[in-house]
């Protein structure tokens, strides 16, 4: 498709990202036509592709930002966001109302997830600029908001496969067993005594050691689930350590 009018440009598209172009045009090569105001960025959208997902664009080889003019002739690389993506402070996320699970799960390993079952869209973009956090959806017209200040697309349909993803992009420190699940709010220890008039007698029986909700006073133990829960700390473990050795090998 290298072919064109001498009005056209060409976007060269990563296959990381075709995935966001129409099936109907889920090609390597797209052509657009430079009309003297639409930005790269907004060619790009157009396209089907949410800015938060591209990285690298280049003209002849030199970086060039979204807000670029393109002129007739132009060929334009368009890359993915570099992985794990580079954020000016640790990443804090809020997730949109399909992503209960992961939220639940990135709390398990103590990352600061806010999530809500009731919120629209513009409160979520609210919410998360005003708290700068990173907006995790898999909502692609979610994305393309230009109020939102950052955001990002889970891959993935199994809270397993958007866990791993997230790691990749990532690799956020893990801080595993020191939030509730359940409010996002920060555990510290309990005495057993304290919290023993809220257990059952068979959990009192057997456990000593409890952590407790600073904000909603959710008592946590290692319980029968434990085990799966451990699985899902190495299994998040391992994929961040796998992003990190990856960004640490020579290019």
């Amino acid at each position: 498709m290298r072919d064109m009018t001498q009005r056209d440009a060409l976007l060269r598209i990563a296959p990381e990202l075709r995935m966001f172009l129409p099936v109907s045009r889920r090609q390597e090569w797209q052509r657009v036509t430079p009309d003297g105001t639409s930005t790269l960025g907004h060619h790009v959208e157009s396209a089907g592709i949410p800015l938060t997902e591209v990285g690298p664009m280049t003209i002849g080889g030199y970086g060039v930002g979204p807000s670029r003019q393109l002129a007739a002739g132009d060929v334009v690389e368009v890359g993915p966001v570099p992985r794990p993506q580079q954020l000016p402070r640790e990443p804090r996320f809020l997730l949109d109302v399909h992503l209960g699970t992961l939220a639940r799960r990135l709390r398990l390993l103590g990352i600061d997830a806010a999530y809500h079952n009731d919120m629209d869209d513009p409160a979520l973009v609210v919410q998360a600029n005003e708290e700068r956090r990173v907006l995790l959806t898999q909502d692609r017209g979610l994305l393309r908001r230009r109020a939102l200040w950052l955001g990002a697309y889970v891959h993935g349909s199994r809270p397993q496969d958007q866990l791993r993803d997230l790691m990749e992009r990532f690799a956020p420190p893990l801080r595993p067993w020191t939030r509730c699940t359940a409010c996002n709010g920060e555990l510290t220890a309990a005495d057993k005594g304290a919290v023993a008039a809220r257990l059952e007698a068979g959990t009192r029986r057997s456990y000593d050691a409890y952590g407790q909700c600073r904000v909603c006073g959710q008592v946590y133990w290692h319980g029968a689930h434990s085990d799966h829960l451990e699985e899902i700390v190495r299994t998040a473990e391992e994929s961040r350590a796998r992003a990190l050795a990856g960004a640490a090998r020579p290019s």
